[in-house]
């Protein structure tokens, strides 16, 4: 299934970096939420689950800010060290 662009660039990068690691990205959210970064590790000692899921927001206050916090979810994902 292809996953629609994200329309800020910044935002996209970092979901294309993500997918790069082996992280699955879905479009189609609820709400303000563009979408959803899922963990391919998704294992119960990975920080209890909690990181394993992130929402991405279709319209963020700040792109870069947001692209940033997206790229270290998928660094600092405990399964991939």
């Amino acid at each position: 299934m292809v996953r629609g662009t994200h329309a800020k660039k910044e935002v996209e990068e970092a979901l294309s970096y993500a997918e790069s690691l082996g992280w699955r990205v879905l479009s189609g959210g609820k709400g303000h939420a563009w979408g959803r970064i899922y963990c391919p590790y998704n294992e119960a000692d990975c920080r209890c689950g909690e990181f394993c899921i992130a929402s991405v927001w279709s319209t963020p206050k700040n792109p870069g800010n947001h692209a940033r916090h997206l790229r270290r979810i998928v660094e600092n994902c405990t399964a991939r060290r």
